[in-house]
Formats: C-alpha cells, sequence, structure tokens
C-alpha cells in the first residue's frame, strides 16, 4: 500500500469511530432500547475480555490448542482465577497471574512459552 492509502484508511477509520461512538450521545433520548436488549448489553465487556483472552490462553505459537498442564499460560490463567476466587481484588489478581506466569517462564518449568 502506498503511504496515503494507509492515511486514508486511518481516516475513515477514525471517522467510523467517532460516528458510531457519539451516535448514542448525539441522538441519546430519542432511541429508547428495550430493556431486554440493555440486560443483554451487560454482558458485552466481559464477552469480549474472554474472546480476547481466551485464546491466548489455550492455542500454542503453531496454532494448536494445548489444554494440557503443560501451558504455562493456562496454569498462570487457572492461578489467578484461583487467587481472584479467593482475595476478589481484580489488581492483585492481575499481579499474581503475571508473577505466576513469570516465575514458570524464568524457571522453564514447560520450556520457552510462546
Amino acid at each position: 500500500m502506498a503511504d496515503w492509502e494507509i492515511w486514508v484508511v486511518i481516516g475513515v477509520l477514525c471517522v467510523a469511530t467517532a460516528a458510531t461512538r457519539s451516535s448514542f450521545w448525539m441522538i441519546g433520548h430519542r432511541v429508547t432500547i428495550p430493556p431486554r436488549v440493555q440486560e443483554m448489553l451487560r454482558y458485552a465487556p466481559a464477552c469480549a475480555l474472554a474472546a480476547i483472552i481466551g485464546p491466548d490462553f489455550l492455542i500454542d505459537t503453531q496454532g494448536d490448542v494445548q489444554l494440557t498442564l503443560a501451558n504455562p499460560k493456562l496454569l498462570a490463567g487457572l492461578a489467578a482465577f484461583v487467587f481472584y476466587m479467593w482475595r476478589r481484588n481484580m489488581l492483585l489478581t492481575i499481579l499474581f497471574g503475571m508473577l505466576v506466569f513469570t516465575l514458570l517462564r524464568v524457571l522453564h518449568v514447560f520450556g520457552p512459552a510462546g
């Protein structure tokens, strides 16, 4: 792609993002969202986060699903989940999960991580 094409794509994406994000602000009170849809939208951030994080936990560098205990990312994620259920503190959970994953990688428990 030429430089100008890249800038055109960036500009179009900026306009599309601004239009979709500001549409609720501009027409906010004129459109009512049904209560059922509002209830479903409460789960959208959690679903998006799961869609981003899930494949990283389960898929190795070759693109194969790895559901074994030899997967350090999966072990760190499980450890973080258990820690969160115990402490109920998101910041400490993130730190704990990263600490477990880093220790598994530094100590070469399962070889190099992807």
